[in-house]
């Protein structure tokens, strides 16, 4: 019976291990193929910073959504597909301020399995 309960418990262990993704709120500065270079947001709001630039590989099949908040929730969530992903206009002309998202790593946080382009007032433009 104990070997039962250890066995499980390893187990249980060692699959809660693979789970853990990392989801990072930041700023895209740079897509170079199929790299991606973003600094990390410290902070919420006004009070928020850019941490240290780090550069990360996408896998080949990376998901480029655009994220939505859901206000019920109050979390940020998976919205449509982005037409021509990594290669769309938004990542090949970034200004100096970047493409603000929320970017998933695999368990290894080594390589990018999704991007979540988080929306704003940015689609506005000013009528003349």
């Amino acid at each position: 019976m104990l070997r039962k309960v250890i066995a499980a418990s390893l187990v249980l262990v060692l699959s809660v291990g693979v789970v853990f993704a990392d989801e990072i709120r930041g700023v895209i500065t740079k897509v170079d193929g199929d790299k991606v270079t973003f600094a990390k947001m410290e902070g919420r709001g006004k009070d928020a910073k850019k941490g240290e630039e780090q550069t990360l590989t996408v896998i080949k099949n990376v998901k480029v959504v655009k994220g939505k908040y859901n206000r019920e929730e109050k979390k940020f969530e998976v919205g449509e597909a982005i037409e021509g992903g990594l290669k769309h206009k938004m990542f090949s002309k970034i200004s100096e301020r970047g493409v603000r998202a929320t970017i998933v790593t695999d368990a290894s946080n080594k390589k990018i399995t999704e991007i979540r382009v988080m929306g704003g007032r940015g689609g506005k433009k000013n009528k003349q």
